[in-house]
């Protein structure tokens, strides 16, 4: 009878466990998470890009290629499902050009408010002015604009932000490998040269992190809000877009580095745009809202 009574334990304690999950994971010994996201960025994108530093993080870190962001595969509706954890059809952001106050605005909490509300750091840099609509939204203690920017120039506003202020959460945008794809064609050397600029910068920003003395307690999460396919123009001229179902449009990476990441990982569970920002919240120890539709990649993690 003891020997029932044992297991009877036994098995609802796993059931407590199986029923909590990820929710009663505990708190992760991480203090600082950055989300860098390379605007059309997808896996080939990047297979075909002289990125060293992105490759080698993918290599030593937690990585999928078969990610999936949402439909319409477009810059800002991806974004506030990469930062809100919910899907276009709950957070209503459908407009994808100027920002503008008149336009809808977000109704949904975002990640810098959730982790704001929990007095944790936030920060956010961006290179296009439709991003405003996160700031707008309130959360964020540091939010800087640079529309149109190199990626070097978005680096280097994060690198002197890292210096002085060691966020908790920092959303870090390359805007520039979009506008090369549209402008110049998604396989194009412009944007290939693009795409090498930004793994500088990424490098910049891993440098910064470890000068600042956080490496050890930062977790990398490397992604993009979808990814492309060359048209032919009315000029007969080859140019990038993207928006549809099809998976040159809607595959992208993702990519966990840094503490308690389980090295050379391939992750083989899904995971969609919306699984950023309840990874992010989750490594900063902050319980993910039930009303998310995204689940931390926990596989990723030791």
């Amino acid at each position: 009878m003891k020997r029932l009574h044992r297991f009877s334990a036994f098995i609802l304690s796993a059931l407590a466990l199986v029923s909590t999950g990820w929710q009663s994971a505990g708190a992760r010994p991480v203090e600082h998470v950055f989300i860098l996201s390379f605007d059309q960025a997808g896996p080939a994108d990047i297979a075909g890009a002289e990125m060293p530093v992105y490759k080698a993080m993918a290599a030593e870190g937690a990585h999928t290629w078969e990610a999936y962001t949402i439909v319409p595969s477009i810059t800002l509706p991806s974004h506030v499902s990469m930062l809100t954890g919910v899907g276009i059809q709950k957070h209503q952001i459908q407009w994808n050009d100027i920002w503008e106050p008149a336009k809808p605005q977000l109704t949904v909490p975002t990640v810098f408010s959730l982790a704001h509300a929990r007095g944790l750091s936030t920060a956010a840099f961006v290179a296009k002015q439709k991003f405003m609509l996160f700031d707008a939204a309130g959360g964020i203690d540091h939010f800087e604009l640079i529309d149109g920017g190199s990626n070097t120039a978005v680096a280097d506003a994060v690198v002197r932000h890292i210096a002085a202020a060691k966020p908790s959460l920092c959303f870090v945008h390359f805007g520039d490998p979009d506008a090369k794809g549209h402008k110049f064609g998604v396989t194009s050397p412009e944007k290939k040269a693009s795409l090498a600029e930004a793994d500088a910068a990424l490098k910049a920003i891993r440098d910064a992190v470890d000068a600042a003395g956080i490496g050890d307690t930062s977790v990398f999460i490397l992604t993009a809000d979808h990814g492309g396919h060359d048209v032919l123009n009315q000029e007969g001229r080859m140019v990038g877009t993207h928006g549809t179902a099809d998976p040159a449009d809607v595959l992208i990476p993702w990519i966990a580095w840094g503490a308690t990441v389980k090295p050379g990982t391939t992750i083989t569970a899904p995971v969609v745009q919306y699984d950023t920002a309840a990874t992010a919240l989750w490594l900063l120890g902050i319980d993910v809202p039930e009303s998310f539709w995204g689940r931390p990649v926990v596989s990723a993690f030791e």
